[in-house]
């Protein structure tokens, strides 16, 4: 804890400057000339370093720190020296958990009641975090701390994550004054679409030299404390370290997954009851905790196709590699803050999960989640995946487990991700760490806490107040509670006694124990499923005093306490705006009927040179429908080649390029197959337009089309896509002018060293054109500049 005195008052940020008083000199030579020193900001005396490290979709009884088959030396290191929670909770879901966590206030009071991308305009749905809620990070920051973020960023509002901004939901302008990571839900761990700042940069390595985005930013989390200390060794830090592991895609070397050979081929029902006995042993669950039983939605182990079983195990040692992988560079950045000889004084938060491990991968798995996210999972049949069961975790994967391996992970609960009414989707393991100011080392707390807990608890260890006022506007009141009786108080009673839960219509209450649940929807039925009335969901009651797993449903024992706990969590919802409940699907992803802003609206846009780092919202959408692109080049004389625009990557997308002189077009169905059309001649020297139709077949989603190549309006090429992906080319790759970033659209050419040779003046696309000129006119053009504005 803090010590010594603070003079400053830190209830209004920023801190009011206070002019000098005093005596006012005519020349600076008088003796009676004084002014007090000019003192940098500093937190109050005693405050700590802080890293909060938060691991992304894992389940409780993933790590070995908590019983789990993965190897996590450097979680069990803290745990050593520190405290493990195992009765801490998130919000069963990636962006609403964050918000939570960085704002100390309810997911759906900062609304973010689900992901960013399906918003709403209702408040506890909109993803705009109100000003009278600031981040933690903005407080620290305020109060004297340098803030660093290295990682995943899914709060941003996803009609502001283009490069035109605005800024101000970003990292950089909600109290971080470094950020160096991702903005979305997931990457490409060998090709991330990474941000430094606000701006978007391309990785320093290929795969093939080795590059994974884990290691990059835990080099760039190493400098950035390594600098800090160097430079300012008198301030202390607030360091953000969130990678995208382990989420989806599951990418990491083979070597890794390789460690776990043979070790999960019994099955996941198994490994169930493997981890159950450790984390008994280990004291983590009660020894007279049950292990629920996996749900008739999940198969069993035993009546899974045998030749499908291969390919589920080594689904489950790219995982575990995964997961031994991102713990192996946490125990760096442990190593580099020993060495820094700070670590014993750095407060450190290990969440080893931001939800329940991830039922989003199908019954089976699959080698390319955007498959199933399109509706094509009939593409991976059993003779698919064991085709590619060595590249599993590889550059050309972009890989999921089934669904059975994700409830293990969450062993000893029911469900998973998602299902914010159990266990199974909310409760993370969890660490902390300070020898300087916790005396208990190596024991366990079982106080019952919740994710928006950590932002007073890091304020109480600062010393500092929960601030009335920031930036002028006055402040709601931190809806968390600090966590720091518990850090030597074993036996403490709980200081929170109620928390709700609720994601998708998946909801519950817990109240001095109890909890009344129930399960409205289920993870993997992504599209074709009828949900059931909210009023018709079948609730569960439990009382986790004397039944630590939710095993023992007493909701027809005691029917008069369920009804109270019901009423309980309508009082919870109303204040902290989870009202109205919205469980939609196909509504929410379209932006009009969700009542979200759309950034890119008509049919046609207008790009430029320089422009990328484009995600899907920040293009027209030229899925299921006519469209062509067309480009004014300059030819250079020795031969054309490179890219004029490409969206997506190797797991799915199309490019518009030059080879060996020749236009061609690739349309790249999934990684799975590639169709190509390509010029019967070269691109003469000198100004030209060059331009792709392709028509639509129509009747349908996914139907494919004729493509035709055009250069100055005459026709050069033609041929035809069989099929094309209906909803989505990719979660992270973007849409570039002049290059291909990321992992490449074309096996034509490789991921770097692909830029246009020639010079772009612009790139038009257009949805539905019928024109039969195939060119258009200089006059048109800047008419359908502005039509953008």
């Amino acid at each position: 804890m803090h010590n010594g005195t603070d003079e400053l008052q830190r209830e209004i940020l920023p801190i009011p400057d206070v002019p000098p008083v005093g005596l006012t000199t005519y020349d600076a030579k008088d003796p009676d000339t004084t002014f007090p020193p000019i003192r940098p900001l500093r937190p109050p005396p005693g405050a700590p370093n802080i890293l909060i490290a938060l691991i992304d979709d894992v389940g409780f009884g993933a790590s070995s720190a908590f019983g789990g088959p993965v190897n996590t030396p450097a979680a069990e290191r803290l745990a050593a020296g520190g405290l493990k929670y195992t009765r801490f909770h998130t919000t069963a879901l990636c962006s609403p958990s964050r918000a939570a966590l960085l704002s100390g206030r309810n997911h759906h009071s900062v609304g973010m009641g689900a992901i960013t991308e399906i918003a709403t305009s209702a408040p506890g749905y909109n993803s705009l975090r109100p000003n009278t809620k600031a981040t933690i990070q903005q407080i620290l920051c305020l109060n004297g701390y340098a803030t660093a973020q290295f990682g995943k960023c899914h709060e941003v509002p996803v009609w502001e994550t283009s490069p035109a901004g605005p800024f101000d939901r970003w990292p950089t302008g909600t109290g971080f004054e470094h950020f160096y990571g991702f903005v979305g839900g997931e990457t490409n761990q060998y090709f991330p679409a990474i941000y430094q700042g606000t701006v978007g940069i391309e990785p320093s390595r290929t795969p093939e030299e080795g590059y994974h985005f884990t290691d990059d930013m835990t080099d760039k989390a190493i400098s950035w404390a390594r600098q800090q200390k160097a430079l300012q060794p008198d301030r202390p830090f607030f360091m953000y370290w969130a990678p995208g592991a382990t989420h989806a895609p599951h990418q990491v070397a083979k070597n890794w997954s390789d460690e776990y050979k043979g070790k999960f081929d019994d099955g996941w029902d198994a490994l169930r009851e493997r981890t159950f006995a450790r984390q008994k042993e280990l004291g983590v669950i009660p020894g007279d905790a049950v292990l629920t039983p996996r749900h008739a939605e999940i198969p069993a182990w035993d009546e899974t196709d045998d030749a499908l079983k291969p390919v589920l195990a080594r689904e489950m040692e790219v995982y575990a590699g995964f997961l031994h992988h991102v713990d192996h560079h946490l125990g760096r950045l442990l190593d580099s803050l020993d060495e820094l000889g700070c670590l014993d004084d750095t407060l450190i938060y290990l969440i080893i999960g931001d939800n329940g491990a991830s039922a989003e991968g199908t019954l089976q798995g699959t080698f390319n989640e955007m498959i199933n996210f399109n509706g094509f999972g009939q593409f991976e049949s059993a003779e698919f995946l064991r085709e590619r069961i060595d590249q599993f975790g590889g550059i050309e994967a972009y890989n999921h487990y089934a669904v059975g391996w994700a409830h293990a992970m969450c062993t000893p609960y029911q469900w998973t991700k998602q299902i914010a009414s159990h266990f199974g989707g909310t409760r993370n393991g969890t660490i902390i760490h300070w020898p300087n100011g916790i005396s208990s080392k190596g024991e366990t707390r079982q106080q019952f806490h919740h994710v928006i807990d950590v932002a007073p608890t890091l304020l109480d260890v600062a010393g500092l107040p929960q601030p009335r006022e920031v930036d002028g506007v006055t402040q709601a009141p931190i809806e968390g509670v600090s966590m720091v009786y518990s850090f030597d108080g074993a036996n403490s009673p709980d200081r929170r006694e109620t928390q709700y839960f609720e994601m998708f219509g998946n909801r519950g209450i817990y109240h001095k124990g109890w909890t009344a649940i129930t399960k409205h929807r289920t993870p993997w039925e992504l599209t074709g499923h009828d949900t059931v009335a909210f009023d018709d969901d079948v609730w569960e009651l439990y009382d986790t005093a004397t039944d630590w797993t939710q095993a023992h449903d007493l909701a027809r024992e005691q029917p008069r306490r369920l009804h109270e706990l019901q009423r309980l969590f309508l009082i919870e919802a109303t204040k902290y705006n989870v009202l109205p409940l919205d469980d939609r699907g196909t509504e929410r992803f379209n932006a009009d009927l969700a009542g979200r802003p759309t950034l890119i609206r008509g049919k046609r846009q207008v790009l430029f040179p320089g422009m990328g780092h484009l995600n899907e919202s920040c293009v027209v959408n030229l899925k299921n429908k006519s469209h062509s692109v067309t480009a004014e080049v300059e030819a250079p004389s020795n031969g054309t080649a490179g890219v004029l625009l490409a969206q997506g990557g190797i797991g799915g997308g199309w490019s518009f390029y030059a080879k060996e002189g020749k236009l061609k077009y690739c349309y790249n169905l999934f990684g799975l197959r590639q169709f190509f059309v390509e010029s019967d001649r070269v691109i003469p020297e000198g100004k030209h337009q060059v331009r792709m139709e392709f028509a639509y077949e129509g009747g349908g989603l996914a139907k494919g089309g004729d493509v035709s190549l055009y250069v100055d309006g005459e026709r050069v090429g033609r041929g035809h896509v069989d099929a094309t992906e209906p909803l989505v080319f990719s979660a992270d790759e973007t849409t570039d002018v002049g290059k291909d970033t990321g992992s490449q659209v074309s096996p034509d050419y490789g991921p770097r060293g692909n830029g246009f040779t020639g010079a772009i003046n612009w790139v038009e696309i257009e949805l539905g054109s019928e024109s039969n000129e195939h060119l258009i006119p200089p006059e048109q053009l800047a008419h359908l500049m502005m039509a953008r504005q």
